[in-house]
Order: structure tokens, then C-alpha cells, then sequence
């Protein structure tokens, strides 16, 4: 079991927990400066730890942004957006003032439907809106440990379909998935029900009510009660961490034991985010 205190790192870096399982504010640390290799290495220790870390007030750079982000491994591009002209791997998710339709508002982890799902996703808020636009946080590794015996058990060999595109009908998943792959839409990938996290060890478990369809050899009517159970489970408040952003935050979790929901509650205000995703290992 871990057990999480306010702690400095260093003489003027705090890490500061934000709940009894996850998040972390970081304090202390100017990230338009490059860090000394023994800075990452504590840093990136307490990420593996709280699983999600926030800056406030970082002025950034696009370039400063972009080689942080790099610290963390090589940064992937976004398969249904493109980048800014300079920085590909950045990309601006913007809500306008007229606009009703939020960017990730439901549970999920990111690009689960990809061979090579996203390790960690960064945001960096460019304009927020005076009130709303929260994002919500749940670890999967406390899920996953609260689950009974016999739940784990019936869990662990099963795979998860996971696709771009919802597959609403009752008959093979796998057959129809891959007979559709020829668009970015239609990408699809099958992973693990219970992910072993590559640096902790940890299992967390690794299915989300938009991207999961079903289990491999069964169909999406067979699949769903217990996936519908499990998904219940992520929303309970207990697993959750709530982050409220503020111009100039920078917020990085990662994706491979975590999911998140952002909320669509600030219509009629502007809000502009700056996305970077690090890519990450085949899930096992």
C-alpha cells in the first residue's frame, strides 16, 4: 500500500497530495527552466506514485512545453486533430464562446482504440473560463484492488475490444471491427481487461465506456452488464480526484492506470488547452 505525505523534494520542491489515492500539486518548480536530471528523476518518481501531477502559474513557450514534455519519452501525434504549424505535437483544443460541444466529457482513458495507447497526456491551460471547465481524475488501481477475488479471477484472461467507432450492434465485435479498419474512425486495437503497468508493476484496470465495445469472443449484449458494472464503479467518489484549472496550469497523468472526464459546464466562455500525449508501451 502506498501511503502519500506532503513532501519537498529537494530544498524548494513540494509535492503536495490532493486526495487519500491520487493527484498531486507540484510547487516550487519553474518548467521554462531544464531540469537537472536528478529533478526529473524525483519528479517523475512522485508522478508514478500520485499518477497526477499539476504546475500552476508556468509561462510557457510552445518550445519549452514541447521539451518538457519530451523528458517523459517521444512525443506522439493526435489521430483525429492536427498540430500547431511549428509544434505537431501540440495540439490546440479550443471551445469557443458559441459553442455547446465539450472535448472528453466522459470517462475515459485516451486513444485506448491505438496499438500503442498514450503512457502520459499533458494540458497546459492557454484561456480558462471564469468558473467551470473541471476535470475530473479516477484511479484504476484502486478500482482494480477493491474488486473481490472472484472478480479478478474472472477478469484476468479476459481482452477488451477497443475502437474509435461504437459498434451498437449485437453480433461478433471483432469481426465487425476489423472489417472496418480502413479509416481513422474505424481504428481499433484489443488490450488487456487488467493492464500490469510497465514501470510500477501495479495492476489497474483497462476498459472505458467510450472507447471499449465489448470482450474478444463474445458479443457487445454479452459483454455489457459486467462491463456497465465496473464502468459504475470508475465514477464513485471515493477513486476521484477533481482538478480546477487556472490559466497557466499544466497538468500531465498518466493514461495507463488512470481515467478522466472533462466537464462541459462553461457555455458561452472561451477556453483553450494545449495537448501534448507521450507514447507508451503495448498494454500487457
Amino acid at each position: 500500500m502506498y501511503v502519500f505525505i506532503h513532501c519537498r523534494l529537494r530544498d524548494s520542491l513540494e509535492i503536495i497530495p490532493q486526495s487519500s489515492v491520487i493527484g498531486a500539486e507540484v510547487r516550487g518548480l519553474d518548467l521554462s527552466v531544464g531540469l537537472e536530471q536528478a529533478t526529473f528523476d524525483q519528479l517523475n518518481r512522485a508522478f508514478l506514485d500520485h499518477q497526477i501531477l499539476f504546475f500552476r502559474d508556468q509561462q510557457l513557450t510552445a518550445r519549452q512545453y514541447n521539451d518538457f514534455a519530451e523528458r517523459f519519452g517521444s512525443l506522439k501525434d493526435y489521430l483525429f486533430a492536427d498540430g500547431m504549424d511549428d509544434f505537431p505535437h501540440i495540439t490546440e483544443i479550443v471551445k469557443t464562446e458559441t459553442e455547446t460541444e465539450g472535448f472528453g466529457s466522459f470517462w475515459h482513458s485516451d486513444s485506448a482504440y491505438t496499438q500503442r495507447p498514450p503512457k502520459i497526456t499533458m494540458l497546459y491551460a492557454r484561456q480558462v473560463p471564469p468558473r467551470g471547465g473541471d476535470t475530473l481524475f479516477a484511479d484504476m488501481y484502486s478500482l482494480y484492488d477493491d474488486l473481490s477475488a472472484g472478480l479478478k479471477a474472472a477478469l484476468a484472461p479476459l481482452r477488451a475490444i477497443n475502437s474509435a467507432s461504437g459498434v451498437p450492434r449485437d453480433e461478433d465485435i471483432y469481426e465487425v471491427v476489423k472489417s472496418k479498419n480502413s479509416a481513422k474512425s474505424d481504428q481499433f486495437a484489443i488490450h488487456p481487461v487488467i493492464r500490469r503497468h510497465d514501470e510500477t508493476g501495479r495492476n489497474a484496470l483497462y476498459v472505458n465506456g467510450i472507447h471499449t465495445l465489448g470482450f474478444e469472443g463474445l458479443t457487445r449484449a454479452e459483454s455489457l452488464p459486467m462491463l456497465e458494472y465496473l464502468y459504475q464503479r470508475v465514477t464513485r467518489p471515493e477513486y476521484s480526484f477533481r482538478l480546477r484549472w487556472q490559466a497557466d496550469t499544466l497538468a500531465l497523468w498518466d493514461n495507463r492506470c488512470t481515467q478522466h472526464y472533462a466537464l462541459n459546464d462553461y457555455h458561452g466562455y472561451r477556453r483553450v488547452m494545449h495537448r501534448i500525449i507521450v507514447e507508451g508501451p503495448i498494454p500487457q
